[in-house]
This record gives structure tokens, sequence and C-alpha cells, in this order.
């Protein structure tokens, strides 16, 4: 609601169709790939530095008693279904991240949208401090830290959540046996597959309580339909009393 200072914000075109298209094909894959790769843990949960793991080698960095079947699937212990859940979403996580790369490239969306600015970098901070005290508005374009946020994801954690998992693919080893060794090691790689994987649960929860605290009803139409309502602004002469 408004005050009568206040001219209502205006119902803009804020998300292109790939757009769209992509993000909600990320979070279906998502959903999947989590509680199955949590299942592919299980059937081993301990962690690793190096390129060797076993009762032999003394390299673990993390040892857990594995995860509750209601996070996992399947629910029940069934490695061989979770392989195959995890391999399959993977691949489509893949070539969508190609997909939105490609189409963003060509509709302007990452260098119009996405690419931080000077300015962006100068109001980096404020906007931190607007979003940890709920002081959430609805912008023509990304704010600052959802740029940077967004960038993280795309440019940082999904390349290395892929190339990661690369590396434990045994067929993928015959063909790029140099790929392990720039992580330091097949177990290495599987240790940060595992942290980028707690990166991204995280970011997940996050983003979904933003959606929650800045208005779900505007948020999710502008994922679905593109269009966005943005903050109201104050009337020409008006003044606050």
């Amino acid at each position: 609601m408004t005050n009568s200072s206040q001219v209502p914000g205006r119902l803009i075109r804020r998300q292109k169709l790939a757009t769209r298209i992509t993000h909600w094909i990320w979070a279906i894959s998502l959903l999947f790939l989590l509680p199955s790769g949590l299942q592919i843990f299980n059937a081993h949960p301990i962690l690793y530095l190096g390129d060797q793991s076993g009762f032999t080698f003394d390299n673990a960095v993390l040892r857990l008693a594995g995860f509750p079947g209601w996070v996992t699937i399947p629910s029940t212990r069934d490695l061989a279904t979770g392989r195959v859940v995890h391999f399959f979403f993977a691949w489509i996580f893949v070539l969508n991240l190609l997909a939105f790369f490609a189409m963003s490239w060509s509709n302007r969306h990452l260098q119009k949208d996405l690419t931080p600015t000077a300015n962006d970098t100068q109001h980096f901070v404020q906007d931190v401090r607007d979003h940890l005290n709920l002081k959430l508005g609805h912008g023509v374009r990304y704010s600052p830290l959802q740029k940077f946020a967004y960038g993280g994801v795309l440019f940082v954690l999904f390349p290395l959540i892929i190339s990661t998992g690369l590396c434990m693919s045994p067929g993928m080893n015959a063909v790029l046996p140099w790929l392990p060794e720039i992580f330091g090691g097949r177990q290495t790689a599987r240790t940060i597959h595992f942290a980028v994987m707690v990166l991204l649960g995280v970011f997940f929860v996050v983003h979904l309580a933003m959606i929650v605290l800045a208005g779900p009803f505007n948020e999710l139409r502008s994922i679905v339909t593109g269009y966005y309502r943005t903050s109201p602004r104050p009337k020409k002469g008006s003044c606050d009393v």
C-alpha cells in the first residue's frame, strides 16, 4: 500500500523468456541433484584430500554418519538408483547452463543485467546493509548484491560443481586424465564438489527467503510471466512532513 505522497510502482517486463525457462529447469534439476547426491555420498560419507582414499590413508578431512532417508533420493539405501537420477539431471543441468549462456549473450541479458558496473561496486556495501535490515526495494534492474550473488553462482559455483563432478567420472578420467590434477586429485575434487553443493543449498534457502520477504506474488510473477512491479516513488513536488 502506498501513501498519498507516492506514485504506485510501474509494471515492467523484467525477465526474458529464456531467463524464465532456464531458471525453472535449474530449480527442478537442483531439487533432484541435491538429494540424489546425498544418496551417493552416503555410500562412503568421508571426504579426503589428494588422489586416493581408504583405511590405509591418513588424508580424511571430514567424517559424517550419513544423511537421513528423508533428504535423499531414493529414501532407502539404493546407490544405483541415486547415481542414475543424479547423472540424468546433471546432464540436463549442464546443457541448460550452456543454453543460458548462449541465449543470455544473444539477448544481452548478461551484458545489461548481470554484469556489475562501477556504480554497483560503489554501492555494494550499502546494498548488503539494506538486505540485512530487510530494506528490500523493487528496482528496474538487479541490485548490486543480486548481481554479485547471481554472478558468483553462474560463473563460479555452477562451473566448479560441474568440473569437479566430471573429475569423479571414470569415463571422463579416461578422456580428460589431467582434469582431476587441476583440483589436486580426484578425492580433493570430491571434497570441493561436496562443499559447493552445500553453498548452493545455502543459496537456494536464502533465495527462497528473499522471495518471501520481498513479496512472493511480485517475485514469482516476475519469473513466471516476466512482469514485475517496481517500488512506489515519491510524487513530484511532494515532501515528507
